[in-house]
């Protein structure tokens, strides 16, 4: 008699497949995280003093300074009531536009870009290209020599010139003099060029080095090419070697408009000289004496700012229209 051995129908029935469940991502290793926290705590320590220098010296003067262009001083009763701070709204803003001198002003920074900007950037450029090239023997002297006069206090410098200019105690004024040659450095035609020179004297080595540096950068490779394609000294340093630090050559031109819309130091000194600079020169001259002249601390904050917005407004056009210049450049080739 025969048994009969029991068939399992669930073993031969085909497995039923499972749902696919998403694959769960592994967590990333602790020593990854770590690091991670470390690299960021590293970026934070790092960039702390940069926000609290930048928060301290900007962004609280600038607030403040906006603060107070609404408000002015005002006193009741025909004058004779005490003075009180008074919501002002854009009234001292109206009043810097209206104010002729304060346009004046305007027009004789705008004048003195254009005269000192393209001086500084091209003579700092080619006296870099100079000693890049080899022509200059001892390029640590001239350097130094170059840039010993940034080294001088701007108010140090004016002074220096401000004898050099003044007749009477100039030496230069007296040997020109000697040659029947009448030079009045602090008229009304000459007082701008004499201040563009104090300026040039007073950074054009800063800028050269600047531009040497980035020179230095060029890879040699390229230089040799061009001069293997033949060409000449002028023309590697023009078609060559200018091009490869054009950034160099924007950096400089932004930060010289910067510093030339500030103008105030030169002619601060030189107008104790010469009636051809008054006490609203420039409009940082605006400014200081409307704060500290007539005490008048909204309409000075107001020209602030509006000098601010200039100084934003130029250094914005300055970086799109170097971006669009690159950019087509980039097209053509």
């Amino acid at each position: 008699m025969t048994s009969a051995t029991p068939v399992s129908v669930a073993a031969d029935a085909p497995a039923r497949p499972s749902p696919k469940t998403p694959a769960a991502t592994p967590p990333a290793p602790v020593g990854r995280r770590s690091a991670r926290r470390r690299e960021l705590g590293a970026c934070g320590v790092l960039m702390t003093p940069f926000f609290v220098l930048l928060v301290t010296v900007f962004v609280i003067p600038v607030a403040t300074a906006v603060y107070l262009s609404f408000f002015s001083d005002d006193q009741p009763g025909l004058g004779f009531g005490p003075e009180r701070t008074v919501f002002a709204g854009i009234r001292n803003y109206t009043a810097v536009l209206a104010d002729p001198t304060f346009l004046a002003g305007l027009g004789v920074v705008a004048l003195y870009c254009l005269v000192y900007i393209p001086l500084m950037v091209i003579g700092a450029l080619v006296l870099a290209l100079l000693l890049d090239s080899g022509v200059v023997r001892l390029r640590g002297t001239a350097q130094l020599a170059l840039f010993l006069p940034h080294a001088v206090p701007g108010i140090i410098a004016a002074l220096i010139w401000l004898y050099l200019y003044t007749p009477g105690i100039s030496p230069v004024i007296d040997l020109l003099g000697r040659a029947d040659i009448t030079v009045d450095f602090l008229g009304v035609h000459t007082v701008l060029p004499s201040i563009v020179n104090i300026a040039l004297w007073s950074n054009l080595g800063y800028n050269m080095i600047v531009f040497y540096a980035a020179l230095q950068a060029v890879p040699r490779e390229v230089i040799e090419a061009s001069v293997v394609d033949g060409a000449g000294p002028v023309r590697t340093a023009l078609q060559v070697k200018a091009p490869l630090v054009r950034s160099s050559i924007v950096m400089v031109a932004m930060f010289t408009l910067i510093f030339a819309l500030q103008l105030f130091t030169e002619p601060m000194l030189l107008s104790q000289s010469t009636p051809m600079i008054n006490s609203r020169f420039s409009p940082s001259m605006y400014i200081y004496d409307a704060a500290f002249t007539r005490n008048n601390y909204g309409l000075a904050a107001a020209a602030s700012v509006i000098l601010l917005l200039c100084t934003i407004a130029l250094s914005y056009g300055v970086t799109r229209w170097t971006n669009r210049t690159a950019t087509a450049e980039e097209g053509v080739r």
